[in-house]
């Protein structure tokens, strides 16, 4: 068993080895979990996402650079997608963040989505609880490059920035219910090529249609360039602007009530999940009720709920 006192202690190899057995769903993984879940919810978890091609990756390099002057220690999770034919990742976000290769206070970490919808890998959660214990005061997730529908990080992130481009089409994104809702900051990154103002007019009159608001924070829209380092440092101080506002608001608590509450329901239905599974393997009559099932001889609404109904009395009797 890998020790855990030794990732509370920021032992770096320690972390590396854990975050990889919680990816392969190594044995033992629950156990290790249970214990670091105690030493968590002390970072502050920025999510970055937005349409491919928007300089996410040269933006949280730039973020990791300003967290680092006010000498945050910080972990970087970054996603990418896995090949349908290969499997593998490219993981080219290690490369492009190498630079911080050699300082200890930045842990990065590149994982493959490996057929996960939503712009994040399976194990993110996991693996933000692993590294809020090694003492990550800022936690960066970067997410693949997704659309209108892929809104994972909303669960996962105290602050979440929604990357756009002008002159790109992103503007009609800004349109999508989803897009709206989880951005807490817009950024019009790659400002250094111009024909901004059209899309960040459309942002600002999303925002002014939208009655979604109830705490005094209205996402900013702000204009950044990783070229020129324009806005960068505005951008920063509106992330941590935005983390105090929830927190003495208790937005913030509420949030992350909600996402235990998901988390604990997610968790509930894998264990019931399994249990059911074993015992319709085990009692052996799948096969002939998925035959009746194929045949139109039963319906699944109804078998469904004997299923539950049986199982459940059957556990009673225990």
């Amino acid at each position: 068993m890998l020790d855990v006192n030794k990732l509370i202690q920021g032992d770096r190899r320690t972390a590396a080895k854990i975050i990889t057995l919680i990816e392969n769903d190594g044995e033992g993984k629950q156990e290790l979990l249970s214990r670091i879940y105690p030493h968590t919810g002390r970072a502050h978890v920025i999510g970055v996402t937005g349409s491919p091609g928007a300089g996410k990756s040269s933006l949280t390099d730039e973020l990791i650079k300003q967290a680092r002057r006010h000498n945050f220690k910080v972990g970087v999770i970054a996603v990418d997608p896995t090949s349908p034919i290969s499997g593998g990742a490219l993981l080219g976000d290690r490369i492009r963040m190498q630079e911080h290769a050699l300082d200890k206070g930045v842990f990065i970490r590149s994982m493959g989505t490996r057929g996960c919808l939503g712009g994040l890998a399976r194990a993110t959660k996991d693996v933000v609880k692993v590294l809020d214990a090694y003492g990550c005061q800022v936690i960066i997730i970067e997410t693949v490059g997704v659309g209108q529908s892929e809104l994972d990080i909303m669960h996962y992130a105290d602050t979440t920035l929604v990357v756009l481009t002008p002159g790109a089409g992103d503007h009609i994104q800004t349109i999508k219910a989803g897009i709206m809702e989880i951005a807490d900051i817009f950024i019009i990154n790659k400002s250094d090529l111009g024909n901004t103002k059209r899309i960040v007019t459309d942002i600002e009159q999303m925002l002014d249609m939208s009655p979604r608001y109830k705490s005094s924070w209205r996402p900013p829209v702000i204009e950044t360039s990783t070229v020129t380092k324009d806005g960068i440092e505005n951008l920063w101080s509106l992330i941590r602007r935005h983390f105090e506002s929830t927190r003495s608001s208790g937005e913030l608590r509420e949030t992350v009530r909600n996402r235990v509450c998901m988390e604990l329901m997610e968790m509930v239905e894998d264990e019931l999940r399994r249990h059911l599974w074993g015992y319709l393997n085990q009692n052996g009559s799948l096969n002939g009720l998925l035959d009746d099932l194929a045949d139109r001889k039963a319906d699944p609404y109804t078998e469904s709920r004997k299923l539950v109904e049986r199982f459940l009395n059957i556990k009673n009797k225990h």
